[in-house]
């Protein structure tokens, strides 16, 4: 009897060491630090950003081989063009169909009637003070920052799109020299790639600890307070984001037959670290690998999921239209039907420059605010206390979509492995012959992921 229910102990040991029952555990000890030494709990924020700060610092170059690596061995560079047209034709209508949804939502439930009691106090120079002087790029601005005037400087400064830009260059030049030119190339991008993965994974084991201290640093700063004032407007957000993720798991579904639910499963270590950190970058390297190993293949992840992180913000594109409304019904100004038709197109433009811009979700509300004419763009001092309460609907949502964008291009592209990809989120363990049909890659015997078990 004692042998037979040792696999069962052995699984329940294995589920409460795994790494998403541990970083549950620190969040959980987090807010009880938080909650009881609130003043200590300040310091603690610096475990949480000194892990980002660990993460940051391998994503440009990680990003690098894998899109060098997706395209060389895609072998056409007329593919990885048809891939990223698909990608942003998917991310303008997502991202739009984002601010609808929360354009009807503020609408709906007017979550600023009646705030603060009809006669909110505004304050400009903390809005000043939050976005430290930074300004929107602009469109023009925007595009021209996607060329990098060095290259070493787009990784030392974690320019994504700069670094995506150069990848594509390396990637195509070396697609086109042919793999019998230039093997050795090949050979240390492949090796340099194995080895930053490898130092994740190393990093990786200190998520607890960030979890922990970013936790315990959000509760003891900001505390419980802030739900009750904000409660309608937290309400309003979270509520449009649950509807658009509900509906990314109908398009996830009809494109590719694939269950959000059991993406969920399988990333839930990297959503709760997400959650925990209020950082969607912090889980970019871990999400890629899973996503590769999903079968979306390395030329769609490389490509789709690191750009979706400036072009399809969705989480931020509910936020934004919401909090928008929020602000014109606290200061009880009607907004017409061709106002909020304004507020859309302006928000579509400036949604797309706030990556890496501090406090970009107030400056985009700002140029909102000054376009329709209808209320000060003061205004936004109203957001200040509730900003960090929306980070885990921004974050969450953002991600979600970006995954979801990178399955569908995949299967768009007809690079997507279902029959992998179903195996995977299951948990099960995929063959060598299973991946095989994956035409981004060269090498099946890295390709085939491991068991979910494994990497929880």
């Amino acid at each position: 009897m004692t042998d037979a229910s040792a696999p069962a102990r052995n699984r329940a040991v294995a589920v409460l060491l795994s790494p998403f029952a541990q970083v549950i555990a620190a969040i959980g000890l987090g807010i009880a630090v938080g909650n009881l030494w609130p003043d200590g709990a300040h310091h603690l924020k610096l475990i949480g950003d000194a892990f980002l700060n660990a993460i940051k610092a391998v994503i440009s170059p990680l990003v690098f081989c894998v899109v060098v690596l997706g395209i060389a061995k895609a072998g056409d560079i007329k593919t990885v063009g048809r891939i990223g047209v698909k990608a942003l034709i998917w991310f303008e209508v997502v991202s739009t169909v984002a601010l609808l949804v929360g354009l009807a939502a503020g609408n709906l439930l007017e979550p600023g009637q009646g705030f603060a009691g009809g006669h909110p106090k505004l304050d400009a120079a903390a809005v000043d003070q939050k976005t430290a002087g930074a300004q929107l790029p602009g469109f023009t601005g925007f595009l021209l920052n996607l060329v990098p005037t060095s290259a070493v400087g787009a990784f030392a400064n974690n320019q994504l799109l700069q670094v995506l830009l150069l990848a594509v260059l390396c990637g195509t030049a070396i697609g086109h020299l042919g793999h019998t030119r230039t093997p050795l190339v090949l050979q240390l991008v492949d090796q340099a790639g194995q080895v930053i993965f490898r130092v994740v994974g190393y990093v990786m084991k200190l998520a607890p600890l960030a979890a922990f201290g970013s936790a315990a640093y959000l509760i003891g700063q900001y505390g419980m307070s802030a739900l009750s004032s904000y409660g309608a407007l937290i309400a309003c957000c979270y509520g449009a984001a649950l509807l658009f993720v509900v509906g990314l798991a109908v398009l996830l579904k009809v494109f590719t037959g694939l269950s959000l639910w059991r993406f969920l499963l399988y990333t839930r270590s990297e959503f709760s670290l997400a959650v925990a950190t209020a950082s969607s970058e912090v889980v970019l390297p871990r999400m890629m690998q899973k996503l590769r190993d999903a079968g979306a293949g390395e030329a769609p992840t490389g490509l789709v999921l690191p750009t979706g992180y400036s072009f399809n913000l969705d989480g931020a594109s509910i936020y934004l239209s919401v909090a928008t409304l929020f602000m014109a019904q606290a200061l009880d100004v009607h907004l017409s039907l061709g106002q909020q038709v304004t507020i859309v197109l302006m928000l579509m433009l400036t949604s797309k420059g706030m990556a890496g811009v501090p406090g970009s979700a107030f400056l985009a509300l700002s140029a909102t605010a000054a376009a329709v004419h209808a209320f000060p763009a003061g205004a936004v001092a109203l957001l200040l206390a509730a900003d960090r309460l929306m980070d885990t609907m921004r974050v969450v949502t953002n991600l979600l979509g970006n995954c979801v964008a990178t399955f569908v291009v995949a299967r768009w592209e007809g690079l997507l492995d279902i029959g992998r990809a179903k195996a995977a989120l299951a948990g099960e363990p995929v063959s060598t012959e299973r991946g095989a049909r994956d035409t981004t890659t060269d090498h099946p015997e890295r390709s085939a992921p491991v068991p979910v078990a494994a990497l929880d």
